[in-house]
């Protein structure tokens, strides 16, 4: 489980160091089509035989895993991997905390809310462009364990996953080739954007997998809880990105409102397993 966080984490600070050269459309472009490539051999989905209630959720999960990437990965260029990815996280806890009508998970909500304002810092030199583009990264993944939850009850397997990045992975043929157009590749920088979707792709996949037969489903889904608190460090070896005093703390305190929604919620645990798909 550590090896698949920090393999995803390390993946993204190494996307990072591509964006002066090709920017995260160009690098999220050959994520996809890493994605696409590993996910559509190891889920062999059948295309022609889905049907339209098939597609309507396959379509939407597309979607998501087209708009997750770009925007996490634009904030991470204008905001941090630390800061980015612990707003991101904000998404599994509004899944969690949905609906919830107990006084711990409310206690968390406000908890989280109040990290939020701290991390965010309102002030003339705030990027509230990079924030708004993490917080929607945090949308897409509420919306992507949704929609998986539907995907999964409709189609086997690994099908839907597959056609899903497939789908995302051609919806990047053209603004890709323009990207990259615009920005041609050197050799590293697309070395640096093929690490980062094997990286954030395969190997948590494979890591994620064999832990899953070790671990049961609710403590795998806490203890992605820690996965923000990996961004920082990453993003402070790698990109040499600080954070303050107060910004830890921030993240501290959203880890640790996930962890207690997550665990107080073991249902909801178990359906919000992120696959590095998109």
């Amino acid at each position: 489980m550590v090896g698949s966080g920090l393999s995803n984490q390390v993946g993204a600070s190494v996307a990072a160091l591509a964006f002066p050269v090709i920017g995260p459309v160009g690098v999220v472009t050959v994520r996809q089509w890493v994605a696409a490539g590993l996910l559509w051999a190891a889920g062999r989905p059948r295309l022609r035989s889905y049907t339209s209630a098939q597609w309507r959720p396959v379509l939407g999960l597309a979607l998501v895993f087209a708009t997750m990437n770009l925007s996490l990965y634009t904030a991470i260029d204008r905001i941090g991997l630390g800061l980015a990815v612990t707003l991101e996280f904000l998404g599994p806890l509004a899944v969690a905390l949905a609906g919830s009508r107990r006084r711990t998970d409310a206690l968390c909500a406000l908890a989280a809310a109040g990290a939020v304002v701290v991390l965010a810092r309102p002030s003339p030199s705030t990027d509230y462009l990079g924030i708004g583009l993490a917080l929607l990264a945090a949308v897409c993944w509420g919306c992507y364990i949704l929609l998986n939850r539907t995907v999964g009850r409709r189609l086997p397997g690994m099908e839907g996953s597959a056609a899903a990045a497939a789908v995302s992975g051609a919806l990047y043929i053209p603004v890709g080739a323009v990207a990259l157009w615009r920005n041609p590749p050197d050799p590293a920088a697309l070395g640096c954007a093929l690490a980062a979707g094997l990286l954030s792709s395969a190997v948590p996949f494979l890591a994620d997998l064999l832990a899953l037969r070790r671990v049961p489903a609710h403590f795998f889904g806490v203890f992605m809880s820690v996965n923000p608190v990996l961004a920082a460090v990453v993003g402070l070896v790698v990109l040499d990105q600080h954070l303050a005093p107060t910004s830890w703390a921030a993240v501290m305190v959203i880890v640790g409102a996930n962890t207690v929604a997550l665990t107080v919620s073991a249902p909801t645990v178990s359906n919000g397993r992120r696959t590095r798909a998109g």
